[in-house]
């Protein structure tokens, strides 16, 4: 009987040839169907129109915002944020930031209480009291007499600046008084920004451009910058800048003729009062205290009260 052999086994060279073989599976791709695109094509105009509408309504309701009367808190907030935001180039050279959140309190008060019209004033008052610090500032900074910082103002002399007119304006805004002294409120308020500005442009005119410079207390004559010091040339420019800011107050509508004469008059008895307080008492033993900020408040307040008196005194009862 013949016996049986096994067959040789070949072995593949490939061993994945005896794997079982699975379907690979194709990359999915995303598709739109047809209709999709239809709606998708459909809507584009809607969402076009959309957007077009969008940003006229928004404007609209903007200007609704600056235009609210009275102004509220709301509509000072928000238009003090659109200006200082535009006008910020016009800020950086006068104020320091710690003054620019000064003045834009400030400026916020000033727009609840009186608004747009408040608020003309008080930039009418920055811009030219800016400018005139920047005259012959080389000058005064070779002689020690410019203002610090190039005059950029920080959030003393804001405030210091500012103290009387803001407390008139809080004032009007919650109704001391009730109406007969609202009227008087805006009095002061125009008033105590006539007698800063005279008396920034009065001093700084005659830094740059007074030829002889008196003390006030004696008239001797002193070198120019010395405190309680005034000249000729100062002193008609500060009344100049008086008389142009009552104008523009009563451009406004904030005051009348009558009340503009006052405003004038006042700021110039203030600005006397704070020269003499400059030669008598700013730097004297026990009055370290009564640095430039302080004097400013001084003055300021002193011109606003002075206005309300003569309005009480001169008006009121004729």
């Amino acid at each position: 009987m013949a016996a049986s052999m096994p067959l040789p086994t070949i072995l593949s060279p490939n061993p994945t040839a005896f794997l079982p073989k699975f379907p690979i599976p194709l990359p999915q791709t995303l598709t739109l169907k047809s209709t999709s695109l239809i709606t998708l094509k459909r809507s584009l105009p809607q969402i076009q129109a959309c957007r077009n509408a969008i940003a006229p309504a928004f404007v609209h309701q903007a200007i609704n915002l600056v235009q609210s009367s009275p102004p509220t808190w709301q509509s000072a907030v928000f238009s003090n944020a659109v200006i200082f935001t535009l006008g910020s180039p016009l800020l950086a050279p006068g104020l320091s930031l710690p003054g620019v959140a000064a003045a834009f309190l400030l400026g916020t008060i000033t727009w609840r209480a009186f608004g747009s019209p408040g608020f003309i004033l008080v930039a009418t008052y920055f811009l030219i009291g800016t400018a005139v610090t920047k005259v012959k500032i080389a000058q005064k900074e070779a002689q020690g007499i410019a203002e610090k910082r190039k005059g950029r103002r920080g959030p003393g002399s804001v405030i210091g600046s500012s103290a009387a007119g803001c407390i008139c304006a809080l004032l009007s805004i919650y109704g001391i008084g009730g109406v007969v002294f609202n009227r008087s409120w805006e009095l002061g308020f125009v008033a105590s920004f006539c007698t800063k500005l005279s008396d920034t442009v009065s001093s700084e005119i005659g830094k740059a451009y007074g030829k002889t410079t008196y003390l006030v207390t004696t008239f001797k004559i002193v070198p120019r910058g010395t405190e309680g010091a005034v000249s000729v040339e100062g002193t008609v420019a500060g009344l100049a800048a008086s008389i142009f800011l009552a104008y523009v107050g009563y451009l406004m509508g904030l005051i009348d003729v009558p009340k503009a004469i006052i405003c004038v008059v006042a700021s110039q008895i203030a600005n006397l009062g704070e020269s003499i307080i400059g030669a008598v008492l700013q730097g004297k033993e026990g009055f370290q205290w009564l640095n430039n900020d302080a004097v400013n408040v001084i003055n300021i307040s002193l011109g606003s009260i002075l206005a309300i008196l003569m309005q009480q005194l001169f008006l009121l009862r004729s």
